[in-house]
């Protein structure tokens, strides 16, 4: 099986060309991504744990669902292919913004990315595929924050970066 491709691209999100997943996290090389934020309607953000055998990250909890753009493939698109994938339901997605932000992993891996952040809105039990996903849970927002300042191990590097960045947002803009 051929290994995924990034969409390599410039800070101002135009593509400048293709690379394999794990060279670009090799590299650190700026590429395109997106992450996924489902609430429902107690407020609640659906967080997940990633499975035990990712090559990275196992076993830390992030949110809904997060990963890389495909070739000819828009951000709303990968979102809902991603999140059916992962978390196995498919929601109207949003985009609310997007940002760039590095963040080194200790296995030498990088994330350089530019980040499409979405949010959707779910209010059953999802079904999760164990491939990807270990646990999920609800949790509330102020929660998460709490949690992440008391436990901050228990997260990915990255959920950390877009987490206060979405709380920052969802701040000074009222979600419909």
């Amino acid at each position: 099986m051929k290994e995924e491709e990034v969409i390599l691209v410039n800070e101002l999100d135009e593509p400048i060309g293709l690379m394999p997943k794990l060279e670009a996290h090799e590299k650190a090389v700026l590429h395109r991504a997106f992450s996924v934020f489902v609430l429902n309607d107690q407020n609640e953000i659906l967080l997940q744990q990633r499975a035990h055998h990712k090559y990275h990250s196992p076993l830390l909890w992030t949110n809904t669902c997060c990963s890389h753009q495909r070739s000819g493939e828009s951000n709303i698109e990968a979102g809902s292919r991603r999140l059916y994938e992962e978390m196995g339901f498919k929601t109207d997605l949003k985009e609310l913004f997007h940002f760039i932000y590095k963040a080194p992993f200790d296995n030498g891996l990088t994330e350089h990315e530019l980040d499409h952040v979405m949010i959707g809105y779910f209010n059953e039990n999802p079904t999760i595929n164990p491939e990807e996903v270990e646990a999920w849970k609800w949790m509330k927002i102020e929660d998460i924050k709490t949690d992440m300042s008391l436990n901050p191990a228990v997260y990915t590097v990255w959920f950390k970066i877009i987490f206060d960045e979405f709380y920052h947002y969802i701040a000074d803009h009222k979600l419909e």
